[in-house]
């Protein structure tokens, strides 16, 4: 097990290795953010000044070298859009927000997926496992910023039920303003834990220590409930634990639609301001939540099932 931990381990960091220098590469390919900072009229003498001022004008290999070394000592830089503020601190301030979303669209969607799968598989061929089916594949298929945009023009605009955007940091702490957003962020998670849980249940109902209890005459409730989900669930928790980083790394579109003061927004600020050190230090960040989560979920996946330490 030790073994596999290390494994695992190693695989993550250079993933995160891996990540940092993709976006390295692609922030520095989108452009000058001094085309943005400085006004029409500025001087070339301006812009040497800013290039110089952010060690833009190093060669790229240096850039990359000093990017690592504030990585490992835990400065991920000064704001380029906002003077003054370091990319650790605007994260931070925005990280709750976004953790309040990812909550409240996971607890949904395990809440409904499980029990709602489950339901599908013990009446499968009915009508209600014909409509979950038809559930799944559609949350499934829908786009997430489809989604919330509808959810905007007809429950929010035409049925003036809920608010159509964010006010700023501090309007959305009710659960009010939470719905709509946490409902298009998990509406795929919902929908692929749905499935996942009635395949896993239709696997361990057609096994054949299922049909001795059957036999026996244990209730169909004990049955389902206590023998059938234990080995079950299997399937459904890794799948969970690997959608809850993707909740989080994955709320930048959900945000951008309405508005929601997250760090998904301040990605999108910060990209459109060529800010460098914003958008590295969000990318690193969500890379790192998203390496972890799924490093504990394949730790916990070999501890359910030996049998994944053996191969």
């Amino acid at each position: 097990m030790q073994r596999y931990i290390i494994v695992r381990g190693f695989h993550a960091i250079i993933t995160l290795f891996a990540i940092s220098l993709i976006i390295f590469a692609l922030t520095r390919a989108s452009g000058d953010p001094a085309g943005v900072l400085l006004p029409e009229e500025a001087t070339m003498e301006d812009y040497e000044r800013l290039r110089a001022y952010w060690g833009l004008d190093q060669p790229l290999h240096v850039q990359y070298g000093v990017y690592i070394r504030n990585v490992f000592t835990g400065n991920l830089g000064e704001s380029i859009k906002w003077p003054g503020r370091s990319a650790g601190e605007l994260i931070l301030q925005r990280l709750p927000a976004t953790a309040k979303l990812t909550l409240v669209a996971f607890t949904v969607s395990v809440m409904l997926a499980l029990p709602l799968g489950i339901l599908s598989a013990v009446k499968k061929d009915s009508l209600w496992d014909a409509g979950g089916k038809l559930f799944a594949l559609l949350g499934q298929a829908v786009p997430n910023f489809w989604l919330a945009i509808m959810m905007i023009w007809i429950l929010a605009v035409d049925w003036d039920l809920f608010p159509t955007s964010g006010k700023g940091d501090g309007g959305w702490d009710g659960l009010h303003h939470l719905i709509l957003p946490a409902i298009a962020l998990g509406a795929f998670g919902l929908a692929a834990g749905m499935r996942l849980s009635r395949s896993a249940m239709l696997d361990v109902l057609d096994s054949e220590y299922v049909k001795l209890a059957r036999i026996k005459g244990v209730p169909e409730w004990k049955i389902i409930w206590k023998h059938c989900l234990r080995n079950a669930a299997l399937v459904p928790i890794t799948y969970f634990g690997i959608q809850f980083a993707g909740l989080i790394t994955g709320s930048v579109i959900t945000e951008t639609v309405f508005a929601y003061p997250g760090v998904g927004l301040l990605a999108i600020e910060a990209i459109r301001a060529r800010d460098f050190q914003v958008v590295q230090s969000v990318v690193v960040v969500f890379a790192f939540i998203y390496v972890f989560i799924s490093l504990l979920v394949d730790i916990l996946y070999a501890y359910l099932d030996p049998r994944i330490r053996l191969t």
